[in-house]
């Protein structure tokens, strides 16, 4: 009687905090990107969808492969340091963090053909990059006067239930968050041009996904009469797994400084297998997730509960991506370029649909389309390449305030040294802030959390 009591508790305790990515979470984490790639792509914010002639410009739009006159090869190495500020109920603990990471290295071979077919070139791409770093932690301390762990009769059984000791009183509560890993594709890119107006391109992505997140969930509590408890609850999740998609595009000049751009970027389609520490019920086949521990200071005994290592296999369709793009090109001094992004969260999908019937119905109803901008520029002075870029990145979740949308601004500095070799810099900026509720509870407040990072990338770029 007394183990089934003090299970039932602590399994009521376990369905209160659910600290690592839900399904529909990882869906939206695993189909956003970040801003990486060559030094001149991330300098001018991205914004390549009518310009191509970079190895970058791939992932937006395919047919600007069939810009480049030369064959071409470049790498990336990328350095970035990011700082977190966190705050709950009242109190603020702020992080930081750096990383540095190879980032890309990919080339361009360019054919000119030979006759009198309006086709006059062909370009063959690949291209390695990262899509997204998943490196950061941070951490949440305060106390919301809301307990979470509230009674514990077993450890303080005697018989009377009236001797019962109970924890409503909060001390202090502590989260941490550790995250791991990384997104990144290899892609192959083919595209022609077609007499001086028309280009066209396709591309085959295949990206891989490897993602760790570790969490711990401290919760110290009293009674009111000098009995304290002590809680600890720690969950890991790790997935992994590879996607494939394909991109179609097309560039026109329908005068001679001016380029439009469309482009098409299919779903992706994830094969990807989780792992976790969980723990099923015996008596209703529930799972619980994460490892227990409950300390009390008036029993020596304690309570703990781990869990098992869960494996599980699922598919995940990401959203596919449209890109409507404008640049005007001032002849060899410079350019402005805009591109315009849409994506419907909302076809977000997990499969096999059967199993993922609640979480299917959250994404419908948890999650948007999507507009997000970008605006770069270029200007060239002698051998010196400025460049300045700006972008929003529109949240997809369907309640998110203005500010959980990701803004950017980078600058960027590009050095022709000769026609064969060119090195190029960049600095990036982006910041954002959001929630995040790691403690199941309506009545407690989820966490404030605001991002900011800057980036340094460097490319080298040989040219034959």
């Amino acid at each position: 009687m007394k183990k089934i009591l003090l299970f039932t508790i602590a399994l009521a305790s376990l369905t209160l905090n659910s600290q690592t990515l839900s399904y529909v979470d990882q869906a939206v984490l695993f189909s956003t990107g970040e801003n990486y790639g060559t030094a001149r792509y991330t300098g001018m914010g991205g914004a390549f969808g009518a310009i191509g002639g970079d190895i970058s410009a791939v992932d937006i739009n395919p047919a600007g492969l069939a810009v480049f006159n030369n064959t071409s090869f470049s790498t990336s190495m990328s350095y970035r340091d990011t700082k977190m500020n966190t705050s709950f109920y009242g109190n603020n603990i702020s992080t930081k963090d750096d990383y540095f990471r190879f980032s890309q290295i990919g080339g361009v071979l360019g054919v000119n053909t030979i006759g009198n077919s309006g086709f006059k070139k062909f370009s063959f791409g690949f291209n390695y990059n990262i899509i997204k770093d998943y490196n950061n932690n941070f951490l949440v301390n305060g106390n919301s006067g809301i307990p979470t762990y509230v009674d514990d009769p077993f450890l303080n059984f005697d018989g009377n239930d009236y001797n019962n000791v109970y924890y409503t009183n909060v001390d202090d509560q502590y989260f941490s968050n550790y995250s791991s890993g990384l997104n990144d594709k290899f892609t192959m890119s083919f595209a022609t041009q077609y007499e001086d107006f028309l280009y066209l391109g396709m591309s085959f992505s295949f990206q891989h996904i490897n993602y760790y997140q570790s969490t711990t969930y401290e919760e110290y509590n009293n009674d009111g009469h000098g009995n304290t408890l002590d809680a600890y609850l720690d969950e890991e999740l790790s997935t992994y797994g590879n996607g494939f998609n394909f991109g179609l595009g097309a560039i026109v000049k329908p005068i001679q400084n001016l380029r439009l751009g469309l482009s098409y970027q299919s779903p992706i389609w994830y094969n990807l297998s989780e792992s976790s520490i969980q723990y099923t019920d015996p008596d209703s086949g529930e799972m619980y997730a994460g490892d227990l521990e409950i300390y009390v200071s008036n029993n020596s005994d304690s309570y703990s509960e781990y869990g098992e290592r869960n494996y599980y296999d699922y598919d995940l369709k990401t959203p596919g991506k449209f890109t409507g793009s404008a640049a005007y090109i001032f002849g060899k001094s410079g350019l402005i370029s805009f591109d315009y992004i849409y994506m419907d969260y909302s076809n977000i999908n997990l499969s096999p649909s059967s199993v993922f019937i609640p979480e299917n119905e959250d994404i419908r109803n948890q999650l948007k389309n999507t507009s997000s901008f970008r605006l770069g520029t270029e200007w060239r002075i002698n051998i010196f390449s400025l460049r300045g870029g700006y972008s929003i990145v529109d949240s997809p979740y369907q309640n998110a305030r203005s500010s959980e949308d990701i803004s950017s601004y980078s600058f960027g500095l590009g050095i022709q040294f000769n026609r064969f070799f060119k090195l190029d810099f960049a600095y990036d900026n982006s910041s954002h802030n959001t929630t995040y509720r790691f403690v199941e509870n309506s009545d407690i407040d989820p966490a404030q959390l605001d991002f900011n990072s800057n980036r340094f990338t460097s490319t080298l770029v040989f040219n034959f």
